[in-house]
């Protein structure tokens, strides 16, 4: 049996010397192969076309976490966040359009779950903390520590029904600074956090799915079910 191609987007880090590194957690490649599916790390390019008929090979699409989203922002980024690099905003963009033109399911996590609302009009806490008077949210504001919490999912939502009860005492990870503050067009809020904070969205169908939390760092956990789900929905396009 063949695995559906997962397209997985990345991160730029500057080098001292002026030239940029493509960066991946491999956490998501891990994810997808245990999920079922064939990672493919995805090229930043400048040109749409050089892009495209790669994205039109993959099946499915993981908009990985990531720096500042700048668009429908609320408010202005933090000193400690700084803002994405054009060059990924941009080609996560072209993925993001062609994987929609072509139905095809996609996962945002973290940055790319902030970056799918505010693709659809949505708007973005520049500083959640800050502007909402809430706890950390991002271990860089907790010391260092690492956060975790429960979360909620929103009855009668596709994620609702694809994970059930969350078992008593599940939690998520928490990394983010900014927030999901008002949903886009076609999109729902599916999860919340215990202080009210949007935890995740879906389009009606369940074939754009967004989390704020990272399962690919909770292997193991009833959180996995998103990344096989993914795989499941991105094999009808074999």
């Amino acid at each position: 049996m063949s695995r559906p191609i997962i397209g997985i987007t990345s991160s730029l880090s500057c080098d001292r010397d002026g030239g940029s590194s493509q960066v991946l957690d491999c956490r998501y490649v891990d994810a997808v192969e245990r999920a079922g599916g064939c990672p493919l790390i995805l090229p930043m390019c400048t040109a749409a076309d050089s892009l495209r008929p790669l994205l039109e090979l993959i099946h499915g699409l993981i908009i990985t976490g990531g720096p500042g989203i700048t668009e429908g922002l609320m408010g202005e980024l933090p000193a400690d966040l700084p803002p994405v690099e054009a060059q990924r905003e941009q080609s996560d963009s072209w993925a993001f359009e062609v994987l929609q033109e072509c139905n095809k399911p996609i996962l945002g996590i973290c940055y790319g779950m902030q970056f799918i609302n505010a693709r659809s009009g949505g708007a973005i806490y520049a500083d959640v903390e800050e502007q909402l008077k809430v706890g950390a949210h991002s271990p860089r504001r907790n010391g260092g520590r690492g956060i975790q919490h429960g979360i909620e999912l929103v009855r009668n939502t596709f994620l609702g029904e694809l994970l059930g009860e969350v078992p008593p005492g599940a939690e998520v990870n928490s990394f983010h600074i900014q927030a999901v503050a008002q949903v886009g067009a076609g999109l729902r809020v599916n999860a919340r956090s215990a202080d009210g904070l949007i935890e995740g969205v879906e389009n009606e169908d369940g074939g754009i799915v967004g989390v704020q939390f990272h399962p690919e760092r909770m292997p193991g956990t009833i959180w996995e079910r998103l990344f096989e789900h993914l795989v499941e929905r991105a094999a009808q396009w074999e």
